[in-house]
């Protein structure tokens, strides 16, 4: 086709009647155009009067007062993990090696020196972490600690070594902390985070607003999951991917919780957030910046709900074993005793106990009421350790420190069998490839069962060179298997 040439006549004259409408009408356009400029100008703060500027004073809620107090302290926490192959069997055939995966998540600095706080499994497995500030600041971050169960981990960054610009002399801001045993059903509450931060890439937080709906929240999970979320803060300020790790923060600007999970049916915001009580974090963060670990204080006993009638859900708790050796044999319980309430909380189910477990210390006082055959009474419990974390470890190979299992462990872990070496800590890669995990426990090498962990490790070692590996084990009381190779000779 040949294309005609647009007449430049016709060009012109459409100019000219586009442009000047006002001249062509016979109108003053000068006059028009000053008018309009007049009007869509700014009005000067000045040229406001009484009552718009009594409106503007409204508009600076709680709300914002309170977004402006707690997000300069918010940041973006950017991760790299690799990921071996791909998903599917396709993938893994063309994938040439280790993917490279990006991640985001939220924290905020809880101190001036370069602690930030965000959720463990913002940074699981992750390579690299680099922490966006609000001003743009980047700076590489290390872990200090994790602790899985509560879905926290502590970071660190060098407040004087900024990756690109800033000044290394600008102070950092921090979060304030408030008291999370302090909390009213409906007040105002804010959070603040970096949601879908890759596709909204700007460095400035978000803030999304609603109330508390409730505390001392429980969610168990699908088993899919595998999460177990313990007296938690229930808010419907909307918390969406990204959001994970940052603060919920109250009307005075105080940092009250740690955005953690929701409930969802689409993987959005639905009005159902959990946040882990602020309390919590802060005693958390002591522990890993002290240890580098959490002490998980232990009573050795396991409870069971006590059945209710037809009709009605159990609302009371009932010890259904002790261990033997464990601080609540030495205090005098014993399978069949009623728990009431413990540290001042009323027990209405398992989970209620062990959320009770997470404000108790090891070496600390826990007050139980109980009731049992001498009737109601107060009975005092002072935690330990957990008694895998106390017993000696195995090295086996490069990839696993394992635990000899023991009456008291396999009470601790609620394990069904009777033998065999807990896994206590793995390698990232032998959690990848072979899907195991910190607890399962070892029952099997190849046709050899497994008494304890000095056998386990033995067994890998000598397995090297000789063909394939199938390892059975124990994980949520059900039987499972895994083949592998051991490189090198034992």
């Amino acid at each position: 086709m040949t294309r005609r040439p647009f007449p430049r006549a016709l060009l012109a004259a459409s100019f000219v009647a586009c442009v000047v409408p006002a001249a062509c009408s016979g109108q003053n356009a000068t006059g028009q155009s000053g008018a309009a400029r007049d009007t869509l100008s700014l009005p000067a703060a000045s040229g406001r009067d009484a009552g718009n500027r009594q409106l503007d004073e409204t508009r600076a809620t709680a709300i914002v007062h309170a977004a402006r107090r707690a997000a300069p302290a918010v940041v973006s926490v950017n991760t790299v993990r690799s990921r071996q192959g791909g998903r599917s069997l396709w993938e893994r055939m063309f994938a040439g090696g280790p993917q490279r995966v990006p991640g985001l998540g939220s924290g905020f600095v809880i101190h001036a020196d370069g602690l930030v706080l965000t959720n463990e499994h913002v940074v699981r497995g992750a390579e690299s972490i680099i922490v966006t500030l609000p001003d743009g600041r980047n700076f590489e971050a290390s872990v200090l600690g994790v602790d899985e169960f509560n879905d926290l981990a502590l970071l660190r960054v060098d407040p004087a070594r900024p990756l690109d610009g800033g000044s290394p002399d600008d102070p950092l801001a921090v979060a304030p902390l408030g008291d999370s045993d302090d909390l009213l059903i409906g007040e105002w509450v804010v959070a603040i985070g970096n949601p879908f931060g890759f596709q909204l890439a700007n460095t400035e937080p978000t803030v999304t607003a609603g109330v508390i709906s409730g505390v001392g929240r429980n969610i168990a999970s699908s088993q899919d999951e595998g999460g177990l979320y313990l007296d938690m803060i229930q808010t419907d300020a909307s918390i969406n991917p990204g959001n994970s790790g940052g603060p919920l923060v109250n009307a005075l600007g105080e940092v009250i919780g740690v955005n953690s999970s929701i409930l969802s049916s689409t993987g959005g915001s639905e009005g159902l957030g959990f946040a882990i009580p602020i309390n919590r974090a802060r005693r958390i963060a002591l522990d890993l910046l002290d240890d580098g670990a959490v002490r998980r204080p232990w009573v050795g006993l396991e409870v069971e709900p006590l059945a209710g009638g037809a009709l009605a859900r159990s609302r009371r708790v009932r010890v259904s074993a002790v261990a033997p050796g464990s601080p609540a044999e030495r205090a005098g319980l014993a399978a069949g005793a009623v728990l009431l309430t413990a540290g001042g909380r009323p027990l209405r189910s398992p989970l209620d106990w062990q959320a009770a477990l997470l404000d108790a210390q090891v070496g600390g006082a826990l007050v139980v009421e109980v009731e049992d055959r001498g009737g109601a009474r107060e009975v005092t419990l002072t935690p330990a350790d957990l008694p895998s974390v106390t017993a000696e470890r195995i090295r086996a190979l490069a990839d696993f420190e394992l635990v000899t299992l023991t009456p008291a462990i396999r009470a601790e872990r609620g394990l069904v069998s009777e033998q065999g070496a807990l896994i206590v800590d793995l390698s990232e890669t032998a959690r990848q490839e072979l899907g195991l995990r910190a607890g399962d426990l070892i029952l099997q090498l190849n046709q050899t069962r497994v008494r304890d962990a000095e056998q386990a490790a033995a067994l890998l070692a000598s397995a090297g060179g000789r063909g394939s590996v199938r390892l059975a084990y124990e994980r949520d009381g059900r039987l499972a298997y895994t083949w592998f190779y051991v490189t090198g000779g034992g």
